[in-house]
């Protein structure tokens, strides 16, 4: 059966010996919706260095947030990578649009 789409309980596809979880595959998605969310603060930096500041106080919380998952991956027995890489543009670019608010 190493053709497979799904088994019995659906949780993986079977292709050509690779298997594909539902958990890895949402686990991407959702790390590459972060990321996207995270640096999405580009635009907000480029406003607030060109004289249109925005609130410091969302960034800034999301970039503490982000540090917080970044520190929980890197302290967990087995390194969490996918949580860390997911929250590390938050953590940069999170601080980086709150001090460009402010400045």
């Amino acid at each position: 059966m190493q053709n497979q789409l799904s088994h019995p309980g659906g949780h993986s596809l079977h292709r050509s010996k690779q298997v594909f979880s539902e958990d890895k595959i949402v686990g991407d998605i959702a790390t590459v919706a972060n990321m996207i969310m995270y640096i999405s603060y580009i635009g907000e930096i480029m406003g607030n260095l060109n004289g249109q500041p925005s609130s410091f106080i969302q960034p800034f919380c999301a970039a503490i947030n982000a540090l917080l998952w970044v520190a929980y991956g890197w302290v967990k027995p087995k390194k969490d990578w996918i949580l860390i890489i997911a929250d590390i543009p938050g953590v940069i670019f999170g601080f980086v649009a709150a001090i460009t608010a402010i400045l």
